[in-house]
């Protein structure tokens, strides 16, 4: 699974990084750890309605999948299975027609037993990885609020050792592809899940881990802009 994750860019640079056309997103604040509810950037495309013209941009979500049909719930839904993601009712609305990318620096995973867990940050060759997400938007007061859930998959590799489940990342050059605002019917959905499937091994043979400060444990009382949470342990 995903339960949190580092996003140290600023929007410019993610701007820059997904060759986005802007972002209204401008109060983000580089940070180490986001947890599930809070509000966090993604990257998606929509298309004018009247023009046709497709822009791309950086925007805020809550990292809370919440659809306007689904009735308040305690429990979060923050990660998507992609053995389901095209099938189930919850999801699926979302992924034939409203797919996003959720950029973030690399994610946490814990080992141990419950009161004496380790922390480990897992993280790619680059700077910048990106996560498939869906995400959806509804009406709350006066204003909308758009949520995302982040795609899993089996883990492999380092953080198969670590956890059994993973972000679907993906390379740059499918993000197009992804995240085309294109409605997918139930034969582009299977060929979607085959594609997020084949492309997120690669990116899964890159990632890598090493332990991290157990401070980070308690998502209520650490400073989630404090940049050495992701410092290796040993540094």
């Amino acid at each position: 699974m995903c339960g949190r994750f580092a996003n140290d860019a600023k929007v410019d640079e993610m701007i820059q990084e997904f060759v986005a056309q802007g972002g209204d997103y401008r109060d983000w604040v580089p940070q180490y750890s986001i947890a599930p509810t809070q509000v966090v950037p993604i990257v998606r495309e929509r298309q004018n309605t009247e023009s046709g013209e497709v822009t791309r941009s950086v925007d805020a979500a809550v990292w809370n999948f919440h659809p306007s049909f689904m009735k308040d719930s305690k429990r979060p839904q923050f990660n998507t299975r992609i053995e389901t993601v095209a099938t189930n009712g919850l999801w699926k609305g979302a992924f034939a027609s409203s797919r996003c990318l959720v950029p973030m620096r690399g994610y946490y995973e814990w080992t141990g037993e419950p009161g004496d867990k380790q922390a480990w940050f897992l993280h790619g060759e680059q700077p910048m990885l990106a996560a498939a997400g869906i995400y959806t938007a509804r009406k709350v007061g006066d204003e909308w609020e758009v949520s995302t859930s982040i795609i899993t998959r089996e883990a492999r590799d380092a953080s198969g050792e670590i956890h059994d489940r993973m972000p679907v990342f993906l390379e740059r050059d499918v993000w197009d592809d992804y995240l085309a605002p294109v409605k997918l019917d139930d034969s582009g959905k299977e060929e979607m899940v085959s594609m997020l499937t084949a492309e997120s091994e690669k990116v899964a043979s890159t990632i890598s881990t090493y332990e991290v400060d157990r401070r980070v444990n308690n998502s209520r009382t650490v400073d989630p802009t404090d940049a050495t949470l992701i410092e290796p342990l040993d540094a």
